[in-house]
């Protein structure tokens, strides 16, 4: 490529295959300057979002600037959701619809979720999550799996794929080669997927063979180490997965996006503009960039580390325009996928619908359910990862109250227990005496500290009901335990719906 160094060109390359976040309901100056410069994406986390109409607005006003713009976000519906972030998500997440295992309920589900975001502007969705869940300790990825069969997942990614796409959103397969199999998470340090490449190809790739086959627009990369196939490089820098893998063996033709590049797997290692530069070399089409920071000196540092490689390295600016040409190809394809969909409105029963089906019963419930007068609730509140939201709120209490007044409630935090182990006779087990006590829990069996606040109160109350919304652990000796395979709004209202009774159908009973 002949260009001098920082040139204009190299420049609106280097921007065109950004896709940055920025602050505030609507876009800054610096947003809509860089988009005239060639800034052909940006994408929205919940500080954008005050409604679908608002997010409609700024979608507007972003593509006064440029017609065919990407408009990215990070709604995986369920725990991960950007759109609900201030009330919950009315939609089950992964887990819960692998639960059910009804494929069109799933791609019902994620077409409903695609007219919601179509309606608000958006392009492209960072979803949905085709990681198998194989280590139930994996601390990031957990209930936004659809579980750990390789099949139920692969049927299920297809489903969704095909849901959200045909309402006209680009859906992206996310997280390649697949994030389930680690221990650590990824936004804090560099996890490792120590298996053979066998184990690989069976266990983590054929969800994503699955999402090629369904068209799937984008697929996300990882920050893991794979050393069956690279043991030097995280994925999103490996030019062995992204390509060799992904490109070639797969045969995936579309839109390679890297997950958010400031994450500490990658940026510790080689700074922000570092990874950015090896991501692109790797393979990558697109940089995300701005889940955490997302701010004008940001997006220059990246285009200066990409124009800088681009002027020094004649295979750079190769695989700078050859990126930045297919970042304007999907742009074409999804606009012209928005325009070819259908309009239909948004269906505000599906999600609760689909939340009754995966709820689960263990133990003696015909006894015990519906509860016999409004009880006490304790919900035991973890720490949750960087995906979800800390604004979001969960849990059983607030429905519960809605359908059994009188009921009340304490949320005790690790933090508060570990500084004051009493709270738990003081404001659990006081509060309920001569009354149903009901404990939420949220992976329980991940969190040791909550599995010891769990088996204290069932412990002194054996009668009490479990509630978990995570992943489901072992069944407790003589406690009735209602399942829900999530922590969304809707998994709250129908574990509400068991408690009280009155609910339209009857939760499945299940052994073990």
């Amino acid at each position: 490529m002949s260009s001098t160094p920082h040139s204009k060109e190299l420049r609106r390359l280097a921007l065109s295959v950004l896709q940055p976040g920025f602050v505030g309901t609507e876009a800054p100056d610096w947003v809509l300057r860089a988009i005239g410069d060639g800034l052909s994406s940006v994408v929205l986390f919940s500080r954008n979002i005050a409604s679908v109409e608002q997010v409609a607005r700024l979608a507007a006003q972003l593509r006064a600037e440029n017609p065919a713009l990407i408009i990215a976000i990070d709604e995986e519906a369920g725990d991960v959701t950007r759109l609900e972030s201030a009330t919950g998500a009315t939609r089950p997440g992964n887990f819960a619809l692998g639960t059910v295992d009804d494929p069109e309920l799933t791609e019902a589900v994620a077409r409903d979720l695609g007219h919601q975001l179509r309606a608000a502007g958006v392009s492209l969705d960072y979803a949905p999550s085709v990681d198998v869940n194989s280590n139930p300790d994996n601390p990031i990825i957990g209930v936004r799996s659809f579980g750990a069969d390789p099949a139920r997942v692969s049927r299920h990614a297809t489903a969704w794929i095909r849901g959200l796409q045909s309402a006209g959103v680009a859906a992206c397969a996310k997280h390649f080669p697949g994030h389930g199999d680690v221990a650590v998470d990824s936004h804090h340090g560099l996890p490792s997927y120590d298996a053979s490449p066998d184990e690989i190809a069976a266990q983590a790739l054929p969800p994503f063979r699955a999402a090629v086959a369904a068209g799937v627009g984008a697929v996300m990369s990882g920050h893991l180490l794979v050393p069956a196939h690279d043991p030097h490089l995280p994925a999103t820098l490996s030019p062995r997965l992204l390509n060799d893998l992904l490109r070639k063996e797969l045969g995936f033709e579309g839109l390679i996006v890297t997950d958010a590049i400031e994450m500490g797997a990658v940026a510790d290692r080689y700074g922000i503009g570092g990874a950015a530069v090896r991501a692109v070399a790797a393979g990558a089409d697109a940089v995300c960039v701005g889940g955490e920071n997302a701010d004008e000196a940001t997006v220059a540092r990246l285009v200066e580390a990409l124009t800088t490689a681009a002027s020094d390295d004649e295979r750079a600016a190769e695989r700078l325009e050859e990126a930045a040409e297919r970042v304007r190809a999907f742009a074409a394809w999804s606009r012209a996928l928005g325009r070819g969909a259908p309009v239909d409105p948004v269906n505000r029963d599906i999600g609760f619908v689909a939340a009754r089906r995966a709820v689960r019963l263990r133990g003696a419930a015909d006894a015990t359910l519906p509860l016999a007068a409004p009880p006490h609730v304790v919900e035991l509140v973890p720490s949750t990862n960087l995906a979800i939201g800390k604004e979001t709120p969960w849990g059983v209490a607030a429905p519960l109250r809605e359908r059994l007044p009188g009921t009340t409630f304490v949320r005790v935090p690790h933090q508060q227990l570990a500084e004051r182990p009493a709270v738990l006779a003081d404001h659990a087990l006081a509060p309920a005496a001569g009354r149903p006590l009901v404990v939420v829990v949220r992976d329980a069996t991940r969190h040791a500290w909550m599995g010891r606040a769990l088996a204290e109160l069932t412990a002194a109350r054996p009668d009490a009901v479990v509630v978990e919304m995570g992943l489901p652990g072992d069944s407790l000796p003589g406690a009735v335990q209602v399942l829900t395979h999530g922590a969304t709004a809707a998994s709250g209202v129908a574990a509400a719906e068991v408690l009280a009774g009155g609910r339209p159908g009857r939760a499945a009973t299940v052994s073990g």
